[in-house]
Order: structure tokens, then C-alpha cells, then sequence
């Protein structure tokens, strides 16, 4: 991995990590991911229309193909997450999410893609892995709770986590052969997929227009924020899949659990101090021997 990809999946990881406590705020469903994803459209249209205005025309089917399946992959993955995070805990859903998605691209990457990885890279592999599981609450999540309502609340944890990880899995796949092997633009694919993802999810807002009225009042703030900041972190992911291995750059994004354990868990309130950091460590050692390997 170059020290160019490296530093860009540091900085998506802030980034990404910055936006989904914001989306843990808001509490949306979605209705909430609909906001989202209009306003993405309007906030980056210039953007949107300066790169693709001669490029787009010359797209075929194949490449519609890929923005289609990507825009339809990144719903299922939004609305499975905020409906996580309603129902459970940020410290057990989004290290679960982060951690099951990279490892399940990154076997895909290996074992279909034809890429290789060294023994250190498998090492990082598995220190990122280890670190978010001792974030998501370690030993803890494999023995009941005294509690049945937290047991329960774990337990959806860690359902809607593994569930939005196998989505996370399915787009980072989709979306890197799009930038590695037909050379879209990642901007483009994440951009023009976002169409799709707005004509999905409208049908939510139409059927209740009052309720969304109400809901868009108490969300649009944070809406709009995630509409800014969260296409950035992507896009410099997936720049970074056209310098780096696929299976090196997934699991490297678990930095994001860095500033999630510290800044999230701060704000939050929420899972084990001493756990949490010590995953913490343990993914920053992973993402380090991925680097390295």
C-alpha cells in the first residue's frame, strides 16, 4: 500500500467515522437516508456536471450496470444501518458493520479478484478484526446479559451489524471493479448512483408527506451534514482502491473505529472505556501491518 492510499483512508476514516455519530443523533430511518441523498444531489450537482458532462454520454450498459447495482447496494446499507442504530447501540453496530464488510470484501478481493496478500497483511487482517471485537463489547457479546432487555439490545446489535457488514462487503466489491477494472471515475459512480438511491427511497416520503414534512424539520440539519461530508470519505476510499489491493485498502478503513471508540464513545456515553481502547490499539497495529504488508 502506498503511502498516498494510506493517508487517504486515515483521513476517510475521520471523516467516516465523524458522520455516522452524526447520523446516530439524528435517529432517522428512511425517510432520514431519502433527506440524505437529495441533498447530496443538489449539494455536489456542480461537481456532478463538470465531470461528467462529457463522460456520462459515453457510458454503456455495463457501466449503468455497476452504477445501478451500487446506488441499490448503498440503500440497503444506509437504511439497514440507521435502523441499527435505532434499535441498538453505536459501539456494538458500527464496529460490527466496519469490521464483517472489509473481511468479507477483502476474502472476495483474494479468492474471485485473483489478489495476493502477504502474512503480515493477514496479520493486519486479523489485528483489525480482533480490535473490533473487543470494541463491540469482547467476551461480553458471546454470554448472556443479566439484563434481557440489554441482551436483547446486543443481540439486535449485532444482527443489524453483520447485516449492513455483508452490504458494506457487496458495494465495496461492486464499486471497486467499477474504478479498477472499467476506470469510472470514483466520483462519478458514487455521484450518479446517488440518483438511484434518491428514486428508491422517494416512495417512503410520498406515502406519508405530512410525517416526513415533520420529520424533515428536526432532520435537515443533520441531514445535510451527512450529505457534505460522507461522499468525501468514500470517494477518497475509493481513490485509493486505484492505488492499493482491494483486500488491503477494506480492512485498512477500520481506522475509522479509532475515532469512533474515542470521539463517539466520549459523545455516546456509551460500551467499556478499557475495551474500547484497547481495540482501538489493536486496530491501529492491523492497519499498520496492512500498510506495511
Amino acid at each position: 500500500m502506498t503511502l498516498n492510499a494510506f493517508g487517504l483512508i486515515i483521513l476517510a476514516g475521520l471523516i467516516h467515522a465523524c458522520w455516522n455519530i452524526v447520523a446516530k443523533k439524528a435517529g432517522g430511518d428512511s425517510r432520514f437516508a431519502f433527506f440524505t441523498s437529495l441533498l447530496l444531489m443538489l449539494v455536489w450537482a456542480p461537481l456532478g456536471w463538470y465531470l461528467g458532462r462529457d463522460v456520462v454520454p459515453l457510458w454503456g450498459a455495463v457501466e449503468w450496470g455497476f452504477v445501478a447495482a451500487s446506488g441499490l447496494l448503498h440503500v440497503g446499507y444506509f437504511v439497514i444501518l440507521l435502523r441499527g442504530y435505532r434499535k441498538a447501540d453505536l459501539t456494538v453496530v458500527y464496529p460490527l458493520a466496519r469490521g464483517s464488510g472489509p473481511l468479507m470484501s477483502s476474502l472476495v478481493a483474494i479468492t474471485l479478484l485473483g489478489e495476493r496478500i502477504s502474512a503480515l497483511g493477514v496479520a493486519g487482517i486479523a489485528g483489525v478484526v480482533g480490535g473490533v471485537f473487543l470494541i463491540a463489547g469482547g467476551p461480553a457479546l458471546l454470554r448472556a446479559a443479566h439484563d434481557p432487555a440489554a441482551r436483547e439490545r446486543v443481540h439486535k446489535g449485532v444482527f443489524y451489524g453483520l447485516l449492513t457488514g455483508a452490504f458494506i462487503a457487496s458495494y465495496t466489491v461492486v464499486d471497486g471493479y467499477a474504478v479498477k477494472i472499467l476506470l469510472m471515475s470514483p466520483i462519478l459512480v458514487d455521484y450518479m448512483g446517488n440518483f438511484v438511491r434518491v428514486a428508491l427511497l422517494a416512495p417512503v416520503v410520498l406515502r406519508d408527506l405530512p410525517t416526513a414534512g415533520q420529520l424533515w424539520r428536526a432532520q435537515w440539519r443533520f441531514a445535510l451534514l451527512v450529505a457534505v461530508v460522507s461522499p468525501v470519505a468514500y470517494v477518497l476510499v475509493l481513490y485509493a482502491m486505484k492505488e492499493a489491493p482491494m483486500s488491503h485498502v477494506a480492512p485498512a478503513r477500520e481506522v475509522s473505529m479509532l475515532f469512533a471508540a474515542l470521539i463517539g464513545g466520549h459523545l455516546l456515553g456509551e460500551g467499556d472505556r478499557v475495551a474500547r481502547i484497547c481495540g482501538a490499539v489493536l486496530i491501529a497495529a492491523g492497519v499498520t501491518a496492512l500498510a506495511l504488508g
